[in-house]
């Protein structure tokens, strides 16, 4: 049997295993593409289809859970084969075959069934792809390389939010205030190209990376060592994790929050491209910064960011106020997105990452969907203001857990 392609330590991109960066290429190209699909998918279901936020919430909510189970069993399959790129390509694939499919959605059932498959890839490919680029770092620059991927990813986040608003801008003209078919359209037939390539670029050149250790005197591979347990620290973690997740519900609701405020469609687009630029610049430096501070004391300081961003949203009756308040949201998910998963890292063995990283995903994937039907429920029974006090509190409750109940080894 031909034996698995391995990642050479030689060759580096950035300092870093190339992986790092093809991953980050990858996950740029996907996001090119979702964003322009996606990301405007609760103005396409109230503006075009006529659904009432209770939907928009169940929608946001399955999208975001529907991935979790798929996560912890590809996470768990990819330590039991060691082998990490295989699912990870197959959850790429998986995603950029259904995500054209909106072209024809007329309905806001279609819309849900179409956005089920695509979080059935993200599912069998985030853990796998997480535990890969832990992999292919070493312990001091795993906040380096998930702060470069996450800034690759973002990245193109936010080209794919600049093409999406060119469209809007060639298709409606600068003061349009309610998105149309035909712009959602052109947005769909632009994101295919971007989608393709990036399976392209996974298949071509990102590497399977196989460590081996030893057991005996003699060197085996990962998969054939009898894995270690996941320790009480890691599920401490989980818990808190979970109940900061039960207030972050769905993004949907800050395009809506933003859209309530009489925002012009077109500055909506734009206030997500700033997010996405903030997010994209901070990331890289707050990975940097979590390897020499510690992950702990990085995350908590993004979480009191989010409580003071949500305190914001819930309390804004201008636009001016909206803009501020996405670019620091932006500044929240550039601290803790890299720091966390690299803190995840850092408390599991090596042979247990593609099972922690599908925990760390699924948990925070099952908790989207309460949280967004929660959040529709308030929005809807309370106040507009109410989703987001709700956020808030949970946050800093969430700070108080990671605080006191996990704690921070240095090995």
């Amino acid at each position: 049997m031909p034996h698995p392609v391995v990642a050479s330590k030689n060759k580096q991109i950035f300092g870093m295993n190339p992986n790092v960066f093809f991953l980050g290429l990858v996950s740029l190209l996907t996001d090119i593409s979702s964003e322009l699909i996606f990301t405007l998918v609760p103005l396409f279901l109230c503006n075009v289809l006529g659904a009432k936020t209770a939907v928009v919430g169940f929608i946001g909510g399955l999208s975001d859970s529907t991935d979790a189970v798929f996560r912890i069993i590809s996470g768990w399959f990819s330590d039991k084969i060691g082998k990490r790129k295989g699912l990870a390509g197959a959850g790429y694939t998986i995603s950029n075959l259904v995500k054209p499919l909106m072209y024809f959605a007329g309905s806001w059932g279609a819309v849900a069934g179409i956005r089920f498959g695509d979080r059935v890839g993200k599912g069998i490919r985030t853990a796998s792809r997480d535990a890969l680029i832990a992999d292919s770092v070493s312990k001091e620059q795993r906040g380096r390389g998930f702060g470069l991927h996450r800034a690759m990813d973002t990245s193109g986040a936010f080209l794919g939010l600049l093409a999406a608003a060119l469209i809007i801008y060639l298709v409606q003209g600068p003061d349009a205030s309610l998105l149309t078919r035909e712009s959602y359209r052109w947005m769909v037939l632009v994101a295919t190209v971007p989608g393709i390539l990036a399976v392209l670029v996974l298949f071509t050149l990102v590497r399977e990376y196989q460590k081996s250790v030893t057991d005996g005197g003699s060197t085996v591979p990962v998969a054939a060592v009898a894995k270690p347990q996941l320790d009480k620290r890691f599920f401490l973690f989980l818990a808190v994790m979970g109940l900061f997740t039960l207030g972050n519900s769905s993004d949907f609701f800050l395009i809506l929050r933003a859209q309530n405020v009489e925002t012009p469609l077109l500055q909506v687009v734009l206030m997500l491209v700033l997010f996405n630029l903030t997010y994209s610049l901070i990331s890289l430096p707050m990975g940097i910064l979590s390897d020499k501070l510690g992950r702990r004391r990085v995350i908590i300081a993004g979480w009191l960011v989010y409580a003071l961003v949500y305190l914001g949203f819930a309390l804004a009756g201008n636009m001016w106020q909206i803009w501020i308040l996405f670019a620091a949201y932006g500044v929240y998910y550039g601290i803790v997105e890299g720091a966390a998963k690299a803190f995840v890292a850092d408390m599991v063995p090596a042979e247990r990452r593609g099972t922690a990283y599908g925990l760390f995903n699924g948990v925070i994937g099952l908790m989207a969907l309460p949280a967004s039907l929660i959040a529709g429920w308030l929005w809807d029974a309370v106040s507009p203001a109410a989703t987001f006090y709700l956020g808030a509190g949970l946050a800093f409750v969430a700070m108080l857990g990671i605080l006191f109940l996990v704690k921070e080894r240095t090995r």
